[in-house]
């Protein structure tokens, strides 16, 4: 076994750390007897040999071996080698943008020639995956079909095969991978995409066994996404139901395995916690991919996961939400039905559907209305004096700091913040107890600027826990929420704590941590009189978000422009970098008309090379002088140059009026776009969908003063 790994010179070699001269160990490891000893080698090569994608030389070298020890019926785990060589000559050039952006001079450079090479290499010893879908271990046979459709260099006699095996194979999740390799080949060779698709069809109406319906009705839609039945949604949910109801129950966990510490280990074992108790899991990729076919038809895919919403078994449940978690990040459109039926899993006694719920609600804000009375019940649970207290938090996770920290993820946490974060006020008393506690999660500081006038009562609370931080080089870390949170109360009873961290500011970040107390300064306005000396005393620092934060305030205490407006011009020079002028620029805007002296030193950013230096000079400019004329287009060239600045845009063109009707059809464009501005494909932050929103609510604000002046 392994004949010539010692012929290799390997330490000539190299892979994602270096020298590849422990890459023959790995490969030995991958053909050990020792359960632990083979996952540990497969980490080694995903972890540096095949890191991230990556085709190295010693890469290369290693795939006579792989398919070696592939063909070798002696050899354990033989399944996950074949989804090594199926990873690593499976890369499709032409989809990876990203190889033609590479610096040959880049020390981490790879040649794009490698992942050519590599699919070449493993093509040319293709036909040891063929005997493969009859091997007598089924993991070998559940990654077969995919390496066959990926990488045999005969589509049309690989799908005769699979197809064949369909016939015989017994294994419901092989089968299942047999018709997915179908629709895979059928993706990548258009020549018999037609016949295939024909094949599908017959299959999911044809097949006894519900699942295999689906899987074909599944993969004939992504073949075909331009003619999906538009009885797709009642077919679907009945063959869920159908499955529901015919699957045997939940399949004993099987052989334990040595904990190794490894990630390929970690995503193992998360792997089978997600499948544990759950009799169909695998109905939950099918979806994935139906629901990626379904693309813009938003409704039918609601429709779907409301559907599954209300089914009887959980995890069909818990499955809907995941999915929806991608629907609604990227799509716009009517959930309020579903959000109410997420709401109602939060109660049930199944701990990873109220934890899917409670991840799902988190991120909705104001669209997390519909859930909130569901939200409300939770957190009244155990409510009661000491009832279900956990020490670390409201319900929460030990850890952590031991003064002035923040606690991590736990339900009561998370159903808190998606109560908080959805305007609800029945979550200030639960955020004033939580406030009580040693440790509190951070955003739930951040959630409190939209509980509006009831939040006020936590004014004290945050104060004192504002003076109990420590100035030390953690400083910012604690402060930064609670300064926030300070702000978005208007507890300006806490001057004398603010001004404590202003003042005792260390070296570490000191000018994140001033200018995050001048903001909440600034939003005590005249309260903050107290101040006025400091805040006066930094008008001069060295750092223009510190500067120009300082004004604000003064401004906001005083109203007097006096020195404000030469601390803020100081920042609109020739040389000036984009982010201070932004910042003085910023500024200038919030002060408005008063500062309308200004005008002229904001005219040079409106022809600025940088976008966000043009947006914030554009806006300040028709806040400090009402001039349209000159702000209007510069403001709508921004909009259609980055989706990022809508919001911004969008809040000026509102304040604008009828002074904007220029970008009416702009507006009404965006709010007939069923695609969220800022949705981004397998990337997301946890303030997306609140940004998208705030964009369709800003946009009719500003449609509904255009149209108000027309008349």
């Amino acid at each position: 076994m392994l004949t010539g790994i010692e012929e290799v010179d390997w330490a000539s070699l190299g892979h994602a750390y270096g020298p590849a001269d422990d890459v023959p160990e790995l490969l030995r490891g991958l053909a050990s007897a020792d359960p632990a000893e083979r996952e540990t080698a497969l980490d080694g090569m995903y972890g540096a040999v095949h890191h991230q994608g990556d085709v190295y030389d010693s890469t290369l070298a290693c795939i006579p071996f792989l398919l070696e020890l592939v063909a070798d019926p002696a050899v354990h785990d033989r399944g996950c080698i074949v989804e090594l060589l199926t990873s690593i000559g499976g890369i499709e050039l032409d989809d990876d943008e990203e190889l033609d952006e590479l610096d040959p001079d880049d020390e981490e450079f790879i040649p794009a020639a490698n992942y050519a090479m590599a699919a070449a290499a493993i093509a040319a010893g293709a036909d040891v995956f063929l005997g493969l879908v009859s091997d007598p271990d089924p993991e070998v046979r559940l990654a077969a079909p995919c390496a066959l459709a990926s990488l045999h260099p005969e589509p049309a006699r690989v799908l005769t095969l699979l197809r064949e095996r369909l016939t015989v194979e017994r294994d419901t999740e092989v089968r299942l991978a047999l018709v997915a390799a179908v629709g895979r080949i059928a993706l990548r060779h258009a020549a018999l995409r037609a016949e295939t698709v024909d094949w599908l069809g017959w299959l999911a109406r044809a097949a006894q066994d519900p699942g295999l319906r689906l899987a074909a009705l599944v993969q004939r839609a992504r073949c075909a996404p331009g003619d999906i039945p538009d009885d797709i949604v009642p077919w679907v949910t009945g063959l869920l139901e159908e499955i529901r109801t015919s699957a045997p129950g939940p399949t004993a966990p099987g052989a334990e395995r040595a904990a190794t510490p490894t990630l390929i280990g970690q995503v193992r074992e998360l792997l089978e916690e997600h499948a544990a108790g759950r009799p169909a899991p695998w109905t939950e990729e099918l979806l994935r991919t139906l629901h990626a076919a379904l693309d813009d038809r938003v409704d039918d895919r609601i429709a779907l996961i409301l559907a599954q919403l209300r089914s009887p078994d959980w995890g069909q449940r818990s499955d809907a939400i995941w999915l929806c978690g991608g629907l609604i990040r990227i799509w716009r459109g009517r959930y309020e039905e579903v959000v109410r039926l997420v709401g109602a899993q939060l109660n049930d006694p199944e701990p990873r559907l109220r934890e899917a719920a409670t991840s799902f609600l988190e991120r909705l804000f104001e669209l997390g209305a519909p859930a909130a009375d569901a939200l409300a019940a939770r957190l009244a649970v155990g409510s009661g004096p000491g009832a279900g207290a956990v020490p670390g938090g409201v319900g929460g996770v030990g850890g952590g700091s031991p003064q002035n920290g923040f606690v991590g993820r736990s339900g009561r946490d998370g159903a808190l913040l998606a109560l908080a974060r959805a305007g609800d006020t029945r979550a200030v008393p639960l955020l004033a107890r939580a406030l009580e506690e040693r440790e509190v999660r951070r955003e739930l500081l951040y959630a409190m600027d939209g509980l509006g006038p009831s939040a006020a009562m936590l004014a004290p609370l945050l104060r004192r826990r504002l003076a109990e931080v420590e100035l030390d080089e953690r400083l910012y870390d604690r402060a930064a929420p609670l300064l926030y949170a300070l702000a978005a109360v208007r507890g300006s009873q806490a001057v004398p704590e603010v001004l404590r961290v202003l003042r005792g500011a260390p070296a570490n970040r000191r000018d994140w941590v001033r200018e995050s107390a001048l903001r909440t300064l600034a939003a005590f306005g005249p309260a903050a009189q107290e101040a006025v000396p400091d805040m006066r005393g930094l008008l001069a620092a060295e750092s223009a978000t510190v500067a120009t934060a300082a004004a604000r305030a003064l401004w906001a205490a005083e109203g007097d422009l006096g020195e404000v407006l030469t601390a803020l011009e100081r920042w609109l020079r020739p040389g000036a970098s984009g982010a201070d002028w932004c910042s003085a620029a910023q500024a200038l805007g919030e002060i408005g008309p008063a500062a309308a002296s200004a005008a002229p030193a904001l005219g040079p950013g409106l022809a600025s090379r940088d976008l966000w230096v043009r947006v914030r000079s554009a806006a300040a400019l028709w806040r400090v002088s009402g001039d349209a004329a000159a702000a209007l287009p510069v403001l709508l060239a921004a909009w259609e140059e980055n989706r990022h600045a809508r919001v911004d845009v969008a809040e000026c063109l509102a304040e604008m009026g009828p002074a904007a009707s220029g970008a009416q059809l702009v507006i009404l464009t965006e709010l007939t776009r069923r695609r969220r501005h800022n949705a981004r494909e397998g990337a997301s932050g946890s303030h997306d969908i609140h940004l998208d929103e705030k964009l369709l609510t800003v946009c009719r604000a500003a449609l509904a003063r255009m149209e108000r002046g027309a008349f």
